[in-house]
């Protein structure tokens, strides 16, 4: 493990170029594998969860080009050999559930270990894919291990969520899109990492209406082309150097931005007096703001920012405004509404002399302004909360040490490497 030393209390500022979107990436990389013919992929970010990715495909025969430099990659398939799966899935991969129904799609069947999953946010169940596949046409049996046959093609289907699952609903299109006849999901995950996948399936030649909205409409084809895509910009990537920009006083612009997404985010970062702006697709965070929480209009009601699936608020991104309502003066209330977990790394932020009560799993209060201290502080493996407690480190004067924080490097191959590009003192160690 990582630790990351930090000399803060300068205004960090100057131009990011963001990587691609990991959370368009490793589903892309999956729907890989439901053609023969080569994929390229552009703006591919050089990640951990992608490595393992390509490991399990070359070990099955597939032929995959990799150039990081440039950040492309090629997939071809057409040499996978079923018959060194086994039916099993590989272990010790955190996207293992994306392969779920690409890979039954294409061998047939697949074992995965009895039990639900769970990370440091907190419990990530496995019923809601069963349950699309089932309803896809896959037969399911549980034993000492959950078994899924698929006898011939996915069948179309009309499914409707419990709750609008990410995983689940790219799970959905990608056996939804060589299924025979038409499926309908309700309650879809709308994030722009979805609509890249739909939109990247399409160019493929399926045939998949209402992308960005909750209800998608599917017509199987009996099969997809090779093609090009680009990765989008990740936005959390865009949103977390906007942070650090506004929490040390710093002027930071990123380029490759995305507009579009940006309506409620510039939004809640206005309600801590954070102003963003976009110049064409360049996302700027100008110099000296003063942070101050924006009162509401409704009396005796704190101001708030809910997080949930996609068009809310970022519930990933929910760590990098509670760092930046550290240091803004008045009261907020953080909803994070997805997670049980999402706010188990707070007792760390208080030791850099942060006034938050915990309410309950899902809500906290932040008392902004108050003095600070440099400190050590231990990092949980969640992303954007490793990165939180660098943000108020790093706009504090003074040594401080951010422990196991390489977390981070899961989602920014070269997180030191840009922060030091706008001029924090910064280093990994250990």
């Amino acid at each position: 493990m990582a630790d990351l030393i930090v000399n803060g209390g300068k205004p960090l500022s100057g131009t990011i170029v963001p990587s691609g979107n990991k959370n368009s990436a490793l589903p892309a990389l999956c729907a890989t594998l439901l053609t023969n013919e080569p994929v390229r992929l552009h703006n591919v970010p050089d990640i951990t969860d992608l490595e393992k990715l390509v490991d399990f495909f070359t070990a099955q025969g597939s032929r995959v080009t990799w150039d990081r430099a440039q950040g492309e990659m090629v997939v071809d398939h057409s040499a996978f050999d079923a018959a060194r799966v086994r039916g099993q899935l590989p272990s010790g991969m955190r996207s293992t559930v994306l392969l779920f129904a690409p890979l039954l799609g294409r061998i047939g069947r697949l074992s995965v270990p009895a039990g639900a999953k769970g990370c440091s946010l907190g419990i990530r169940e496995l019923d809601p894919h069963f349950e699309i596949l089932r309803a896809l046409g896959a037969a399911i049996t549980r034993n000492h291990a959950v078994t899924l046959k698929l006898p011939g093609r996915y069948r179309g289907a009309r499914h409707w969520q419990d709750y609008m699952s990410v995983t689940a609903t790219e799970n959905f299109v990608m056996a939804a899109v060589l299924a025979e006849g038409t499926s309908v999901l309700i309650n879809a995950a709308s994030e722009p990492h979805v609509q890249d996948l739909c939109a990247m399936l399409n160019g493929m030649g399926a045939k998949i209406d209402g992308i960005g909205t909750s209800m998608l409409r599917i017509e199987g084809v009996a099969q997809l082309r090779g093609g090009d895509f680009t990765i989008s910009s990740d936005y959390h990537e865009i949103v977390t150097f906007l942070a650090l920009g506004a929490i040390t006083g710093g002027e930071v612009r990123v380029e490759r931005s995305l507009p579009q997404h940006f309506d409620l985010i510039t939004r809640s970062f206005a309600k801590l007096g954070a102003r963003l702006e976009h110049e064409g697709t360049t996302a700027v965070v100008r110099r000296g703001q003063r942070l101050a929480i924006e009162p509401t209009f409704t009396p005796n009601l704190l101001p708030k920012i809910e997080a949930a699936p996609w068009p809310y608020f970022p519930v990933d991104l929910l760590p990098c405004l509670i760092a930046l309502s550290v240091r803004a003066r008045g009261e907020i209330h953080f909803w994070n509404k997805v997670y049980e977990g999402g706010f188990t790394w707070l007792p760390e932020l208080v030791k850099f002399g942060a006034h938050v009560i915990v309410c309950d799993p899902h809500r906290v209060i932040v008392f902004g302004d108050k003095p600070l201290r440099p400190t050590v502080v231990e990092a949980p493996y969640i992303i954007r909360a490793a990165v939180a407690l660098y943000m108020v480190a790093a706009s504090i004067p003074g040594r401080s040490i951010v422990k196991n924080a390489d977390t981070i490097r899961r989602a920014h191959p070269h997180f030191v490497e840009n922060l030091r590009a706008l001029g924090a003192e910064v280093e990994w160690t250990g």
